[in-house]
């Protein structure tokens, strides 16, 4: 449009001058009037170019105006965007600096806790009631046969106990020296670290003779086991029920100190 407008405005200059140049051919008055159409004619050229370059100077600035704007807020969604990843960035610091504190504590207490069953770990065995030879009619095989586990118990030969308490449950199930048998069985097989093999040989005697004075020192033994298993709560419920079933028990101020030994573990 501009292009038109400039080309229209050069020919009509050139129509002036030409005009000019020949007012001789025309009366004084037709070559006036040609001339002031013309001039006119060039005026009006002159003022449509002038408006179109003032239009397209004010879409210029405008569109600079929209791009500024859109920048500006192109800029500031921007800086937006970095405070936000720069506040997570540092959440997330912070969240990792919690867990690696929380996982170090925990590291920490399970290394406490492995200490104090060590520690405890030494006794148990010395310090689990060994089988008292029960009382039998003497000369008979039931009789020999128990006699003959204990000894071996005594002499530290637990594998070998193991298999004269096992045969003796089998041959005479219904024997009134069972439940001794029963706790011998269990007790080999806490010496043989048969942890769980113990617990459930102890538990079997407790739910079965529970009348027998064995109970008490089958309840310390699964405890001892349970410690040895890292059951650590089963093991404080077990002493518990012990010291409150059997206060006046010779194994009760024994099983008071484990138990408090255990309660100091956090």
């Amino acid at each position: 449009m501009m292009k038109n407008l400039i080309l229209s405005s050069v020919f009509l200059a050139t129509q002036l001058f030409s005009i000019s140049g020949h007012s001789a051919l025309f009366d004084d008055d037709e070559a006036r009037k040609k001339i002031l159409e013309v001039e006119k004619n060039l005026q009006t050229q002159n003022q449509a170019t002038q408006s179109a370059i003032r239009d397209l100077k004010q879409s210029n600035e405008q569109r600079d105006a929209v791009t500024r704007n859109g920048l500006a807020d192109m800029q500031s969604q921007l800086d937006a965007l970095k405070q936000e990843n720069a506040r997570l960035k540092g959440e997330l610091e912070v969240a990792n600096h919690k867990a690696e504190t929380a996982l170090q504590r925990q590291k920490d207490l399970y290394t406490d806790i492995d200490e104090r069953l060590r520690k405890l770990e030494a006794a148990p065995v010395a310090e689990a009631v060994a089988p008292v030879p029960a009382v039998a009619e003497k000369n008979t095989q039931e009789y020999q046969l128990l006699e003959l586990a204990n000894g071996l118990s005594k002499e530290s030969k637990h594998k070998e106990a193991f298999k004269e308490y096992d045969k003796f449950l089998k041959d005479y199930p219904n024997s009134a020296q069972a439940a001794d048998a029963m706790y011998g069985l269990g007790y080999s097989q806490f010496a043989l670290k048969n942890y769980k093999s113990s617990v459930a040989t102890q538990q079997k005697l407790i739910d079965t003779y529970a009348d027998s004075p064995k109970v008490p020192d089958a309840m310390f033994n699964m405890a001892n086991s349970q410690i040895q298993l890292g059951l650590v709560p089963g093991a404080k419920k077990t002493l518990r029920d012990l010291i409150a079933k059997f206060p006046n028990s010779e194994l009760t101020p024994t099983a008071q100190k484990r138990l408090k030994a255990l309660e100091a573990i956090r």
